[in-house]
């Protein structure tokens, strides 16, 4: 079974209640990668047997660190209308809230269709692009196979500051896996901290809130099968404690995916 598999695979306990755990493929510097987190929380909304039609957004917002181990996932249908669905889900850990959040299902329908976001230029084939590979990265990102050719982060902390933090690559899941909304939830936080990117150091930091925007039915996302997706991130502020960074995931026929955005606390070191 791909870990990806075996990290959403939840236990049942009653309609919207799970029994979820962390999996140690997907660990963080401290608790686990916040996109196994935010792709459990859609799992559960995505397995209840009221769910209508698919997600086009969600929010989450990481209120405590998981620890390994078991935890609670419910997930609730709060409105549901004729073509959309408001949802709220919640994780708790021994009897204490750690990570919430909500989500919008819809039955999509034909329209006119644009882009207006624009991609990078000059974008190498994936196949010419070295995988990212350093001995102290955290173990979630083996996960995935990350193909950097802009805007490469320093593990090691050595590297000299730079004056943006955008990124661009390509990027699946290693080893690969058929693209569905579990796996590109998960892909919306695989971004490295833009903290990380500009200043070129390790310091503390962590995600307290994710918004990702699913611009593609399932359709879509079959088409992409196990290619590789092209990402671009980038920030806007740091001020005070706290940074904000956007991304974009494409596909290979250059279609828009998802567009996520994250509010971010650093502290000094």
């Amino acid at each position: 079974m791909h870990p990806l598999d075996e990290l959403i695979r939840l236990q049942q306990q009653a309609p919207g209640r799970y029994i979820a755990g962390t999996h140690p493929g997907y660990a963080n510097a401290v608790g686990p990668f916040g996109g196994a987190t935010t792709s459990q929380l859609l799992t559960a909304a995505l397995q209840h047997p009221e769910r209508l039609g698919e997600p086009v957004a969600q929010t989450v917002h990481f209120a405590a660190p998981i620890v390994d181990g078991e935890f609670e996932l419910m997930a609730q249908p709060v409105r549901t209308n004729r073509s959309t669905q408001h949802w709220l889900m919640q994780a708790h850990q021994r009897g204490q809230l750690v990570a919430m959040g909500t989500a919008v299902f819809a039955l999509r329908r034909e329209s006119w269709s644009a882009i207006d976001a624009a991609l990078p230029d000059n974008i190498p084939p994936a196949a010419s692009v070295a995988s990212f590979d350093a001995p102290q990265r955290p173990e979630f990102t083996r996960r995935y196979d990350l193909r950097y050719f802009q805007g490469a982060v320093s593990v090691t902390g050595e590297g000299q500051e730079r004056d943006d933090a955008e990124s661009a690559l390509w990027v699946r899941d290693e080893p690969a896996r058929p693209l569905d909304f579990t796996s590109l939830a998960a892909l919306c936080d695989v971004f490295f901290p833009r903290l990380m990117v500009r200043r070129q150091r390790r310091q503390p930091m962590g995600t307290i809130t994710l918004t990702s925007y699913f611009h593609a039915d399932s359709a879509m996302l079959a088409e992409v099968g196990t290619q590789h997706l092209l990402g671009v991130a980038r920030a806007r502020a740091y001020r005070a404690g706290y940074f904000d960074q956007s991304a974009e995931i494409w596909s290979p026929a250059k279609e828009l995916l998802a567009t996520t955005h994250q509010m971010v606390y650093f502290k000094d070191i």
